[in-house]
C-alpha cells in the first residue's frame, strides 16, 4: 500500500548561501527536511501546504490507464538518459492525481533505498502484477529496461483499449434496455392512469389488450416501491455473488461466450489478449512455460484460463505449443497455424504480435458493426413495448369511432 504524503512549502539557502524556495512532497516533515539537506539546501522555513477543503481530486485513485501512461513516460525518460530516481521525481511532481503522486514517490524512495525497480513495484501488486514485474526484472537483468518498458507500455495501452471496446459493446444494448424500461414505467405510472378515467366514462367492455395494460398499470401503481426494491436487491445480489463466488463468476464468463454477437466479440478480445501477453513475455526473454502461467492469469475468461493452464502442462512435458493449443479446442485454426509457423521459424513472439494485431482489428470491426446491427433491434424493442402500450390505449377509442 502506498505511503501517504503531503506537499511542503519551504524556504532555505543553497550551498552558495543564495535564498531559494519551492515545494516538495514527502511523508513527513522530518523526511522533507532530510530531502532538502540531501539536495544541499539548508531549510530555514518549512510548513505543510494547506489543501483545499473541497477538491475533486482529493480522493483520487490510480487506474490501469494511469499505469499505462506511467509506463510510457518512464520508457521515454529512460530512453532520453534521465536517471530512474529523477524520472519518478519528475512524474510525481507533474501528476495532478494525489494517489498517483504518492505511488510514484513511494517507488522513488524504495529505489533510492537500494531496491531494484522490480522489487519496488512488487510492493503494489494491485497495480503491477507478476507479469509486469517479471518483465521489468528481465529488463534490469539484461540491461534492456528501456526496450522492455516500451513493450510493456504498448501491451498496457493495447490491453486497456481492448477492454474499453468490449465494455462499449456490452454497454450499448444494456443502455437501450434500461431506457426502454424507464419509458415503459413512466407510461404505466403517469400516462395510462389518465386514459383509465376517460374509459370509465365510455361504459361497455374494453378490449382484452387494453384491459391487460390497465391491470398492469394498476399493479405498478400499487407495488412500484416493492418492484424497484426487488430490482435493486437482485442487482446487488448479482454483483455480490459475482465478487464472492468464483464458481459463479466462472460460469458467467463461460455463458458470455455463448451470447450471440457479444460472445464473438469477447472471444476475439480474449484471444487478442492471450497473443499480446505471451508475445510481450517471450520478447522479454521469459521462458515459454513460465510465460504461459502469467498468460493464464491474465486471460480474463475462465474457459481460456483453464485451457491455457492445460496447454502449459503439456508444453512442460515437451509438447509443442501449437499441438497443445490444437488439442485444447478453444483457438481458431488460423491462430494455431500461425503459432506453428512462429515455432518453426524461431520468431514466435513476432508471430503472436501479428495474431494480436489481427484480432484487435477484428474486435474494432465487430464493435463498429454492432451499432449497425443493433439499430433494427432498438426499433423492434421500442415498437413492441412503447407502440404496444399506445395502441392498446387507443383501441377503445377506435372501437367507439367505428360504432358511431
Amino acid at each position: 500500500m502506498a505511503t501517504k504524503t503531503a506537499v511542503y512549502q519551504w524556504e532555505g539557502a543553497d550551498r552558495k548561501g543564495k535564498r531559494v524556495k519551492g515545494e516538495l512532497r514527502a511523508p513527513s516533515l522530518v523526511v522533507a527536511k532530510a530531502e532538502l539537506r540531501r539536495q544541499g539546501i539548508t531549510p530555514l522555513r518549512i510548513r505543510k501546504k494547506a489543501q483545499p477543503l473541497f477538491s475533486a481530486q482529493k480522493k483520487g485513485k490510480v487506474t490501469a490507464k494511469d499505469v499505462a501512461v506511467l509506463t510510457r513516460q518512464l520508457a521515454t525518460m529512460i530512453g532520453a538518459g534521465v536517471p530512474l530516481v529523477a524520472a519518478f521525481d519528475i512524474m510525481a511532481r507533474g501528476s495532478d492525481n494525489p494517489a498517483l503522486a504518492n505511488l510514484l514517490q513511494t517507488i522513488k524512495s524504495d529505489v533510492e533505498a537500494g531496491k531494484s525497480l522490480s522489487q519496488a513495484l512488487r510492493r503494489h501488486p494491485r497495480l503491477f502484477d507478476d507479469l509486469y514485474c517479471s518483465i521489468v526484472h528481465a529488463g534490469e537483468q539484461a540491461g534492456i529496461l528501456e526496450a522492455l518498458l516500451d513493450k510493456l507500455a504498448t501491451y498496457k495501452e493495447k490491453t486497456e483499449s481492448l477492454k474499453g471496446k468490449v465494455k462499449k459493446a456490452l454497454f450499448y444494448p444494456t443502455a437501450i434496455l434500461v431506457v426502454a424500461f424507464v419509458i415503459t414505467v413512466v407510461l404505466l405510472l403517469y400516462v395510462i392512469p389518465q386514459f383509465e378515467s376517460l374509459f370509465e366514462s365510455f361504459g361497455g367492455e374494453l378490449p382484452a389488450a387494453t384491459r391487460f395494460v390497465l391491470d398492469l398499470s394498476a399493479f405498478f401503481q400499487a407495488y412500484w416501491l416493492w418492484i424497484f426494491a426487488g430490482l435493486f436487491a437482485a442487482g446487488y445480489g448479482f454483483v455480490h455473488l459475482k465478487r464472492s463466488s468464483q464458481a459463479f463468476a466462472d460460469a458467467l464468463e463461460r455463458w458470455m461466450l455463448k451470447v450471440p454477437v457479444l460472445g464473438d466479440i469477447v472471444r476475439k478480445a480474449v484471444i487478442a489478449r492471450f497473443a499480446r501477453t505471451l508475445s510481450t513475455m517471450l520478447a522479454a526473454g521469459v521462458p515459454l512455460v513460465e510465460g504461459l502461467a502469467s498468460v493464464a492469469d491474465a486471460a480474463g475468461n475462465s474457459l481460456y484460463r483453464d485451457a491455457i493452464r492445460k496447454i502449459r502442462e503439456e508444453v512442460a512435458t515437451g509438447r509443442t505449443l501449437n499441438m497443445a493449443m490444437s488439442q485444447a479446442g478453444v483457438f481458431p485454426t488460423m491462430v494455431v497455424q500461425m503459432v506453428a509457423i512462429g515455432e518453426e521459424s524461431g520468431k514466435l513472439d513476432a508471430m503472436l504480435a501479428k495474431v494480436a494485431e489481427f484480432f484487435e482489428e477484428e474486435v474494432d470491426d465487430a464493435v463498429a458493426g454492432l451499432s449497425t446491427l443493433i439499430e433494427p433491434l432498438i426499433m423492434a424493442i421500442l415498437g413492441v413495448l412503447i407502440g404496444g402500450l399506445v395502441v392498446a390505449m387507443y383501441l377503445p377509442i377506435f372501437k367507439m369511432g367505428q360504432a358511431i
